[in-house]
């Protein structure tokens, strides 16, 4: 047992865990989830756990799990079957999800813009036996001949054909079974949302989790009187991990965004519920910072912007320093695979390595690699390789996906990117991504980085065009800000002035409307190449 270098992670201490993998543990963390909110229970029993429209304390949360999960039960759920959950930001997502960790159930969050073939996989690929989806999303769900292991679905805010309502659930009647997991039981089943093939469903463990979730609280010092802001979706790891798990298990609240986002709106709630801190992406920060929103509200609680999975715009930073001084805008990288965060930015450390994604979290490892899986020298770029006991032990369902993607405990990012003599992390770019244009090596992260520095850019995508001379030529889609004037000529000086010739774009597309993503947020390179 070792103390950490770093005082916020305290002691660490060496474990074995799936069947062989050694890797470094918080030695003071809860048994499991249900151990973390039992615990929740009993310190903070009138403290805010969810607010929506409402607040819901921890201790009412508590009595709907409880009848959530007798009457899951009544049903015949056992330990280890899966329920599905088609929701948005609702408090009968956390409901649900807390009641199926009590009685050992697996949760399967699906995105609500999957729509009928994605459905029809991902319900029969996990084998879900219950469905609680959105009234207004019936209309997606496959008909029951195409998912035949689903044996009953309720629907909540309105009735629903094949439905049942989701106050059935309510009903208070029979025993909660209070079932104890271990901690490498796998609690919530996420699926990956890959560009090409069928997805993949990440098997999220309690150990996982509870890491992933001391590793947020404790880099960003929450506490009970911490209030996270869900305005990402909580199907995705970001929402349900990075803000929800890492406010409660400090004992504070979660707040949830459940409108479409639009800047006025979330600064108004933002304010109204005196949130502090976020995980979004740096274009949400973007639209804030210009929003003229930003001047009507109190938003001094908001102590922490953290983000991920694209440069943050100097602009942007500018702007909100001027205007929320005490906000630290802190970078993080992680995956579904590593059950959010792989790297966290130490607040004190931000404003000096803005480009950086971080150190890596107080438990994990990381190599950066080359093509023959051997270390490269530090500042040297290579493929990351993560590794410590919020990486998941694997996919569902798919040897085959396991034996490609993982060796000797760490998984394969597919990420291309660097660590320095001091461990700061940075990512450049994906491994198939990575433009070649006569030779010399692009990496669109360093051109999109540049770019966002524009003063009215909110996102923007560095793309290869292919080329029968050069094999690929650089192309950029620049989105901006409603009313605001870029011309192609200006993001080709900018970028000129700035990075060499040859990644500087030679063709650009400017457009208010956003860049393409899937269901999980990830901007749809192929789709633009596609276009291009």
């Amino acid at each position: 047992m070792r103390k950490a270098e770093d005082e916020t992670a305290g002691v660490l201490r060496d474990e074995v865990h799936y069947d062989g993998r050694r890797m470094l543990c918080y030695a003071e963390r809860p048994a499991s989830l249900t151990a973390m909110f039992e615990g929740l229970v009993a310190r903070y029993p009138d403290r805010p756990a969810v607010v929506e429209d409402d607040a819901i304390t921890y201790a009412e949360l508590d009595r709907l799990t409880r009848v959530i999960g007798a009457n899951l039960t009544t049903l015949g759920v056992a330990p280890g079957d899966r329920v599905a959950l088609y929701l948005g930001n609702a408090w009968e997502f956390l409901a649900v999800l807390f009641a199926c960790i009590r009685i050992g159930a697996i949760v399967v969050p699906i995105g609500t813009r999957q729509r009928h073939a994605e459905l029809e996989f991902m319900l029969n690929d996990s084998g879900a036996k219950i469905l609680v989806h959105e009234a207004d999303l019936a209309e997606f769900i496959p008909a029951p001949a195409e998912i035949p292991g689903l044996a009953h679905r309720f629907s909540i805010r309105a009735p629903a054909p094949l439905a049942r309502p989701f106050d059935d659930l309510l009903e208070e009647g029979g025993a909660c079974p209070a079932h104890q997991p271990r901690e490498e039981d796998v609690a919530i089943i996420l699926y990956t949302s890959g560009t090409t093939g069928r997805p993949k469903g990440a098997q999220l463990t309690h150990l996982g989790i509870i890491h992933s979730a001391l590793a947020f609280a404790r880099t960003f010092g929450l506490t009970e009187k911490d209030r996270g802001y869900v305005a990402v979706p909580l199907s995705h790891v970001t929402g349900l991990v990075g803000v929800s798990m890492a406010a409660m298990i400090a004992g504070g609240a979660v707040v949830l965004m459940r409108q479409a986002f639009k800047a006025p709106d979330f600064l108004a709630q933002a304010a109204r519920e005196k949130i502090t801190f976020t995980i979004v992406v740096p274009a949400i920060y973007a639209l804030c910072a210009m929003s003229p929103a930003l001047e009507e509200h109190d938003l001094s609680a908001w102590r922490i912007g953290s983000f991920g999975g694209a440069p943050m715009p100097a602009p942007t930073i500018e702007a909100l320093a001027k205007k929320l001084p005490r906000l630290n805008l802190v970078n993080a990288y992680g995956a579904t695979e590593t059950t959010s965060p792989a790297t966290i930015m130490p607040v004190p450390l931000w404003r000096e390595n803005i480009d950086s994604v971080g150190r890596v979290v107080h438990c994990g490892v990381i190599r950066i690699v080359d093509d023959e899986g051997r270390d490269v020298p530090a500042g040297a770029a290579g493929e990351i390789w993560i590794a410590g006991p919020m990486v998941v032990p694997g996919y569902w369902n798919r040897p085959d996906a396991n034996a490609n993607e993982f060796t000797d405990g760490f998984w394969k990012s597919g990420d291309i990117g660097s660590r320095d003599e001091q461990g700061f992390v940075r990512v450049f770019d994906r491994k198939k991504d990575m433009i070649n244009r006569g030779g010399f090596k692009i990496f669109s992260a360093e051109v999109e980085s540049v770019i966002a520095g524009i003063p009215g850019v909110i996102e923007c995508a560095i793309v290869g065009k292919p080329d029968p001379v050069l094999t690929e030529r650089v192309c950029a889609i620049v989105v901006v800000e409603e009313g605001v004037v870029v011309q192609p000529e200006d993001v080709r000086d900018w970028c000129a002035a700035r990075v060499s010739d040859y990644k500087t774009p030679e063709f650009v597309t400017v457009r208010t409307e956003p860049l393409p993503r899937n269901a999980n947020g990830k901007i749809l390179k192929p789709l633009l190449r596609q276009q291009l």
